[in-house]
């Protein structure tokens, strides 16, 4: 099953899930109980931390859930805050490999961006440790395919805006090319 975030990022061969870790992981959820898909490929756009350039295309398979508060000590939490999952379908050799930082908020300071990269994050998409949460509550192999629209930096929203379109035709194309039988 190819899933992706939906509104301004929808596409005809996925099923929307929501924007945001809830969204998201509650209509994953649903749609685990009702159709027990047999694997996910979550495609999206996704900001860069610094290293990974526009308009690169990426995988993964790990997911982490750091918040800024805690990058920064301010706060702390019980819950693990990474998820490597698995997928058969991924290959190292075609795209990079890489971490993605997921959050309800989009990181827009160069500095805090730092510091992510410090934490071995690279890139950041509001849902995909949703996505590999739920596909690991049911032991679904998952992973997701990432367009990078925008540097994590103050001018984050302008630059996603400008590169959107064009990461979104990046993505069409490199499902119908790799991953049309998911």
């Amino acid at each position: 099953m190819i899933v992706c975030a939906g509104k301004s990022e929808s596409f005809s061969f996925a099923k929307p899930i929501g924007i945001g870790l809830v969204e998201s992981a509650i209509t994953l959820t649903r749609l685990c109980l009702q159709e027990l898909p047999e694997h996910f490929l979550f495609v999206g756009s996704a900001g860069s931390y610094g290293e990974v350039p526009l308009l690169d295309v990426c995988v993964s398979t790990r997911a982490l859930n750091l918040e800024t508060s805690g990058l920064l000590g301010q706060a702390y939490s019980p819950i693990s805050p990474e998820i490597v999952h698995f997928s058969p379908f991924v290959s190292r050799e075609t795209f990079p490999q890489v971490s993605v930082n997921s959050s309800n908020y989009i990181t827009a300071d160069a500095a805090i961006s730092k510091r992510y990269l410090e934490a071995n994050c690279d890139i950041e998409n509001m849902e995909f440790f949703s996505v590999l949460s739920v596909a690991q509550h049911f032991n679904i192999p998952a992973f997701g395919l990432f367009v990078v629209t925008n540097y994590c930096t103050k001018d984050a929203h302008a630059t996603f805006l400008a590169y959107h379109e064009e990461a979104k035709k990046r993505l069409h194309g490199l499902v119908l090319d790799h991953w049309r039988e998911l």
